[in-house]
């Protein structure tokens, strides 16, 4: 499995001399089968399964060789920075795309492509996510297992702030990726260490994986003040990786006004953490 971070930041784009090295786009993760698993050059296939269409997305194109996108993009919430890089999304706007994109189901029922109408329409946008070019298929999932581009894909709800989210741990079979990004764990009260509850829904998916994307908004002297804002702490996400077996942990979803030099630091607080610690950039690809 080849991961490629291409948006890492949360809430809004960091754009500025202070955010080039992590990066100012917003969230996406591509997803690829590695060399030796069919089809592709010796890179390996292109990205065919890619969690959340923030501005990174944009990034995905350069991905694919010049050849248009085909494969299945999974939100993990509707929140602007989890979804307003769709219409700029040059591989998967094109004649010749395949696109299957999946959100959570929404408690009022609507539909995919009319929740996302909401925000991609006149008078907010040019055209709706119906005018996106190539063939286009929008559907809501619920909790549970599914297949996705080869790959096995378990849904579980975490608690977010304004809007139901899900957590994404995804296999192929030989290894495994947790994907928990905006996460209040808060919601389910302070925990043992004030961070939150780690509750059954995080501890599974990260259990025992070799890698946990995870929600690191905030730090821990920040919890008190901001967790209300729907977030978890970088700390928390170390803790529930060692709670959890997972194998290492990379830090994403960065808080907007967070630069280099103070994202710098946050790597340094976890040198000696009990698990290996990286803090997500733009561009970092990890093979497992």
């Amino acid at each position: 499995m080849r991961i490629t971070f291409c948006g890492v930041r949360g809430s809004t784009p960091a754009p500025g001399a202070e955010y080039v090295r992590y990066g100012g786009s917003t969230s996406c993760v591509a997803i690829a089968h590695s060399a030796g698993s069919g089809g592709g050059g010796s890179a390996g296939p292109p990205p065919g399964l890619v969690l959340d269409a923030g501005t990174g997305l944009s990034a995905v194109t350069g991905l694919l060789d010049g050849e248009p996108f085909a494969g299945t993009i999974l939100l993990t919430h509707l929140h602007w920075d989890h979804s307003l890089g769709l219409p700029f999304f040059r591989g998967g706007d094109h004649p010749g795309a395949r696109v299957t994109l999946l959100l959570p189901g929404q408690r009022d029922g609507l539909s995919a492509d009319t929740v996302l109408a909401r925000v991609m329409s006149p008078p907010f946008f040019p055209i709706t996510p119906s005018g996106l070019r190539g063939d286009w298929t929008f559907g809501a999932i619920e909790p549970g297992q599914f297949k996705a581009e080869g790959f096995t894909v378990e849904a579980r709800e975490i608690p977010h702030k304004g809007g139901r989210t899900f957590g994404y741990r995804v296999s192929d079979g030989r290894c495994a990726l947790a994907y928990v990004t905006d996460h209040c764990p808060t919601a389910y009260g302070p925990g043992p260490d004030g961070l939150g509850e780690y509750h059954p829904d995080a501890l599974a998916l990260a259990s025992g994986a070799d890698v946990l994307v995870h929600d690191a908004q905030l730090l821990a002297e920040e919890v008190p003040a901001e967790a209300s804002f729907g977030h978890a702490a970088a700390e928390y996400a170390v803790r529930l990786a060692e709670l959890a077996g997972a194998r290492q942990v990379v830090l994403f979803h960065h808080k907007p006004t967070r630069t280099d030099a103070q994202l710098d630091e946050v790597g340094r607080r976890f040198a000696s953490a009990p698990v290996p610690v990286t803090v997500a950039a733009e561009g970092m690809t990890i093979e497992l």
